[in-house]
């Protein structure tokens, strides 16, 4: 991936950012330097009891039209959010497939998003970071805020930062780090606008993060990218991430590291630090039927499957739930700030 260690310049980049006046959002401009991560604020629920907790449901690798069961998975994700009052909705990337979106007026952002979530509880904020899917079309298109006009639930930026009340979340663009996109792409050609020259551009991101994490004083850490850094599933470790995030991760105590990426749903525990590694890729196309059974250090659980996951947070507890197309709970991870367990 080249050395990333060296310094940039800090030219301004123009980016969008949403603030929310009651229900209503407003699109805004805001000048950033080229290593700071651009930051949201999600307001504080007004119709919750308890304003000191947060939930949310976490989905991954959806976008296929309805087609193998992201409707289903779609439904279940519905009575959950509604039974949870969830806040918001975090996608962990692949959001369109197979070759993400052709412009900002491809109708599969309807077919396969506007169209599929509909109901009430999901009628909230989506947060999306961008898979490598997503990248072998107009990479452009998901980033415009022409699609939040569309659909107000739209926000996808490469990298930002989402500050809650009891959380922090630092959305990570993954898919630039992995090497065989530019050395050995196959057939696909992948939007590298804006990424190169790539080396300049992780280098920022990587710098911008760290920063951001080691001034972060939330009570909870969170990170979110497409890729895995830890899986036993059809793709398995991404080395790159090993390499150059995991590190920053570690020496800055982020509790959780949310992923896609494989088509399953998974949890593995960081056999050197606090990180609980929590892939959420099951929302249309899975099965693939293949394990990693010599990387089970730290798993705790792994569903070959469609599925989603929710995440409730209160000030020093934390609950994370999986649920198939069914609604059937098949794992429930507790965490408590001091002592973390597992149930």
């Amino acid at each position: 991936m080249g050395d990333l260690g060296g310094t940039s310049s800090l030219s301004p980049l123009c980016l969008w950012i949403l603030v929310f006046v009651g229900v209503a959002v407003v699109c805004v401009t805001v000048n950033v330097s080229a290593d700071e991560l651009q930051r949201l604020e999600h307001p504080a629920a007004v119709n919750k009891a308890d304003t000191s907790s947060l939930s949310f449901l976490v989905i991954g690798d959806w976008g296929r039209k309805g087609t193998y069961n992201q409707s289903r998975v779609a439904f279940q994700m519905g009575r959950v959010g509604d039974k949870l009052n969830i806040d918001f909705v975090v996608s962990t990337g692949d959001n369109f497939y197979d070759e993400g979106l052709t412009g900002i007026h491809d109708p599969a952002f309807q077919y396969s998003f506007s169209d599929i979530y509909t109901a009430n509880s999901l009628k909230k904020q989506w947060y999306n970071v961008l898979g490598n899917h997503d990248y072998r079309g107009d990479v452009e298109a998901q980033l415009n805020p022409f699609l939040h006009n569309i659909d107000h639930r739209w926000f996808c930026q490469r990298s930002f930062i989402l500050h809650t009340e009891i959380a922090e979340f630092f959305f990570v663009d993954t898919t630039p780090f992995v090497d065989k996109y530019f050395l050995k792409p196959k057939d696909h050609k992948y939007d590298w606008r804006g990424v190169l020259p790539r080396d300049k551009y992780l280098s920022n991101l990587l710098k911008g993060l760290e920063t951001a994490l080691r001034n972060s004083t939330a009570k909870w850490k969170i990170v979110v990218g497409h890729h895995p850094v830890r899986s036993i599933g059809h793709h398995g470790d991404t080395k790159e991430l090993l390499t150059h995030l995991l590190p920053i991760l570690e020496a800055n105590n982020v509790d959780m590291y949310l992923n896609g990426h494989d088509h399953c749903l998974e949890h593995i525990s960081c056999t050197s630090s606090q990180i609980q590694f929590l892939t959420s890729g099951g929302g249309s196309k899975a099965w693939k039927g293949d394990i990693d059974k010599n990387g089970k250090d730290g798993v705790k659980f792994y569903y070959d499957g469609q599925g989603f996951m929710s995440v409730e947070f209160e000030q020093m507890n934390a609950k994370v739930v999986y649920y198939d197309i069914f609604g059937n709970i098949l794992h429930v991870l507790n965490l408590s700030k001091g002592l973390h367990y597992v149930i």
